[in-house]
């Protein structure tokens, strides 16, 4: 496919090399290009420092040579350097015609000699951040190109100047949304720009899955559409751990979601956000079902949200903020919260719309009154229209920003319903349905862009959560179906395990990777220095209060025929009662917690 014609220029485009050779010496790893062997550099086993190749450097045999896909970057922990490359990767599609690969499986290069010198309290640390750099090597949602930047929109990218994709790519790309630009600060000071790969967290879906390309045939046209998420770097977390806003106004959450639309010759773009409610709340998990939920009281939440919605303003224009808690009970006084200190931030429409109280009963329909209620300023808004000959037909004037508590299940049925009221429009506007057409007249093919919103609500979810999202099977087939029951069933028992018992560990690994927490070694250790963690003793007490509760059962069923088995019964039911009567009165201090940031 053609670039684009307004960034055509004399220079030519920047491009990264698909292959690179890793060579693992006994003092060093040398990671050279297989297209031009000249270009590399190598690492230090030893201190971790970086240095350009030489006629020496690949003297002598390396103990193993291998192939990778890209170098992700570097970090410093209390001791060693660590290299973080892409062993393995997949071609799943293409962004405005260009091949993109999403990161596979991950290895991390140590370099790391001397912590053999190191004192017991170092070694504890490093082996702790090495956890978590093994964590992250799991990472899901990961993508990347070779030979073009995908963290601008299509309608930023038309703005660009003449010969700007000829700048390496981690200057071309948006900052904001580059999921290791933390990692690759080094190699930038190097000025290795041929080895920096700028990779995005969210996901890019052709039509109709990820690993399937289909077009979509609507009458007499095919037409491409594919559904590009950008996750934000500047408050990543995960679920529980990371709610809200912090105090500089970004949003946990955040992510900007791109329907691009390719027929006809025509390019088109309709963009939509979602992200936390930008106010100062937690959810502290506690080993209860559903951890109470608490609005902090601070100061500066006026100012929070005032920098949230002018930083989206400045980006997008016009801004409509949904709102879809339910209006009682904790998260009504969330919602009653965020109302109050939207009446005091100009030039936004906030829209409340209670959807478990609207939607009840499978009655999805009625998003029908949300989108009678912002249908005027939603269409005022447009989306981004280029003709074949590249010429702007129209712009994107706003956004709309929709929300729920997790900005996760609520917010994918109604970003799916409001993409698809924005696909008709374009595709009335270009020529191939007619106005009273709409694309849920073509079964297969409306089965095929439900499947789409599907699949990126649950890529999503798995990288804010750890599971599939709920409510998947309205997005896919318009109605909550038994097998979506008891899949959202399952989903909702993984979280629940996930929240309380892995995502302490999870969170660590991302604050250490984005650097929200910097590794100093002059500064008191993370990890504690008397060694009580109360989450290892959670097994235990959990042995206790199945035992205790069997036990029971036991004995109970015997207090009919011996009836000095009542004395048996009620110390193992004393003892059950006890043990759950500990866990309850101190649930936080018994699940899986972050370390080495706060939550702000």
């Amino acid at each position: 496919m053609d670039i684009e014609p307004s960034l055509v220029g004399s220079a030519e485009r920047f491009k990264l090399d698909h292959e690179l050779e890793l060579h693992e010496f006994e003092d060093k790893f040398v990671i050279k290009s297989l297209q031009s062997p000249n270009q590399g550099f190598w690492i230090s086993r030893r201190d971790g420092n970086i240095n350009f190749l030489d006629d020496e450097t690949c003297s002598g045999s390396p103990s193993r040579t291998s192939t990778i896909y890209g170098v992700v970057g570097t970090i410093r922990l209390v001791v060693g350097t660590y290299v973080v490359v892409i062993t393995s990767c997949k071609e799943v599609g293409s962004f405005l015609g260009y091949p993109v690969y999403r990161v596979m499986s991950m290895r991390v290069l140590a370099c790391n000699d001397a912590l053999k010198f190191s004192t017991g309290q170092e070694k504890k640390d490093e082996a702790y951040f090495m956890t978590l750099l093994n964590i992250v090597e799991s990472t899901p949602g990961l993508y990347y190109s070779y030979e073009t930047d995908i963290t601008l929109n299509l309608q930023r990218r038309n703005k660009l100047v003449e010969g700007w994709m000829s700048k390496p790519l981690w200057k071309q790309a948006d900052p904001r949304y580059v999921w290791n630009r933390h990692l690759s600060e080094e190699l930038i000071e190097c000025k290795l720009d041929r080895f920096i790969v700028p990779i995005i967290q969210g996901n890019i879906l052709p039509s109709s899955s990820i690993f399937q390309v289909a077009e979509l045939k609507l009458k007499d046209s095919h037409a491409m559409v594919t559904l590009v998420s950008r996750r934000c770097n500047r408050r990543l977390g995960t679920r529980m751990w990371r709610r809200g806003a912090n105090l500089e106004g970004d949003a946990a959450n955040f992510i900007e979601t791109e329907q691009l639309l390719e027929t006809e010759g025509f390019r088109s773009s309709f963009l939509q956000v979602r992200g936390s409610i930008p106010l100062l709340w937690e959810q502290i998990v506690d080993l209860s079902y559903k951890p109470h939920l608490s609005v902090i009281k601070h100061e500066q939440t006026p100012l929070v949200v005032e920098r949230h919605f002018s930083d989206l303003s400045q980006r997008y224009g016009e801004i409509i903020a949904i709102d879809l808690t339910e209006k009682h009970g904790e998260e009504g006084q969330l919602s009653a919260a965020y109302a109050a200190e939207m009446k005091n931030v100009p030039n936004v429409r906030y829209v409340p719309f209670d959807f478990h109280g609207h939607c009840k009963d499978s009655n999805f329909d009625n998003l029908e009154i949300l989108y009678d209620q912002i249908s005027e300023d939603a269409e005022k808004q447009r989306y981004f229209l280029i003709d074949r000959e590249g010429n702007v037909q129209e712009e994107q004037r706003g956004v709309i920003r929709s929300n729920c508590v997790d900005s996760l299940d609520r917010t994918n049925v109604t970003q799916c319903y409001l993409a698809q009221k924005a696909l008709n429009l374009q595709l009335q506007r270009i020529g191939v349905l007619s106005p009273s057409e709409c694309i849920s007249m073509f079964d297969e093919e409306y089965g095929k862009y439900r499947a789409l919103w599907a699949e990126q609500g649950d890529e999503i979810s798995l990288e804010y959560t750890g599971t599939h999202a709920l409510k998947g099977d309205i997005v896919r087939y318009g109605k909550q179906t038994i097998f979506g029951m008891i899949k959202d069933g399952m989903s909702a028992l993984s979280r629940y395990y996930l929240n309380n018992f892995h995502d302490g560990i999870r969170q660590d690994a991302l604050d250490l990777i984005s650097g929200h927490y910097t590794v100093n070694r002059n500064s008191l250790s993370p990890i504690g220095q008397n060694g009580f963690d109360p989450f290892s003793f959670l097994p235990v007490t959990s042995a206790l209060i199945i035992g205790g509760l069997t036990a029971t059962t036991l004995t109970v069923q015997q207090v009919g025929r011996n009836v000095h088995q009542y004395v048996s019964t009620a110390i193992c039911a004393g003892i059950t009662a006890g043990v759950m009567a500990i866990l309850k009165a101190n649930g936080r201090q018994f699940c899986s917690r972050p370390r080495l940031c706060g939550l702000l």
